[in-house]
């Protein structure tokens, strides 16, 4: 498995070195930036495989390059955080980021954070070359190419966590897939399990899909176990 390329966007000198000589004693290359719209630009122009964020840079929030970076690509964001709080965590979450360290952190979580998102990154690029361009089951209609959803025949309109869900449960329609599977797919190790946020999110995209989110068409409840995208 290839090592990914790295973007540190972090303006600690000491927190840098450490993740940047991480980086370097296992093979990942990696670029810095110190400031927030550094980052974003160099996003942009060198298109990373994974971005390692800090929240508290000097120039702008973390949401907000989160925000930013998240209207052009998916591209799987860390956050190293020193803000443990949950509502931080909600907050960097729900604008796009895929996973959640806080500081200060262990070189071993660190690492396997990095192993986990380039499973995921190699999960997804597999999907991506041997899905169909469509899904279509009954009314519903996801078009992979063009990242995006209809039902009988009308755009849905989808949070990029929507989105990736209502994927994930497409991809494996006619299987239970636990909580824990799914928060891990979606968030990451860092929220493996958190029933709480993952039900939020569900009952946001039955909203949405449901003609009656109480007597569910596509998505099935299994209660204490996880859900199901039903076949029609």
């Amino acid at each position: 498995m290839n090592k990914p390329s790295i973007l540190i966007i972090e303006d600690d000198k000491a927190v840098k070195n450490l993740i940047a000589t991480t980086l370097e004693v296992h093979d990942y290359h990696y670029t810095w930036a110190d400031k927030g719209e550094q980052g974003i630009l160099t996003a942009a122009s060198q298109r990373p495989d994974i971005i390692l964020l800090d929240l508290g840079l000097p120039d702008m929030d973390g949401v907000d390059v989160i925000l930013k970076i998240r209207s052009w690509t998916n591209t799987p964001i860390i956050v190293i955080s020193a803000r443990s709080e949950d509502s931080d965590k909600i907050a960097a979450l729900d604008a796009g980021a895929d996973d959640y360290l806080t500081k200060p952190f262990s070189v071993d979580e660190l690492l396997a954070r990095l192993r986990s998102t380039q499973r995921r990154l190699s999960y997804m690029q597999s999907l991506e070359e041997v899905q169909t361009s469509l899904f279509t089951n009954g009314g519903l209609t996801i078009d992979y190419a063009a990242g995006c959803a209809c039902l009988d025949g009308e755009e849905l309109h989808l949070t990029p966590y929507e989105y990736k869900l209502l994927c994930l449960l497409a991809h494996n329609a006619g299987k239970v897939l636990t909580h824990s599977y799914i928060t891990r797919e979606i968030w990451g190790a860092a929220w493996e399990g958190d029933v709480a946020s993952l039900r939020v999110f569900m009952a946001s995209l039955r909203k949405k899909i449901e003609k009656n989110p109480s007597q569910p068409q596509y998505i099935q409840t299994h209660v204490g176990v996880g859900y199901r995208m039903l076949k029609q």
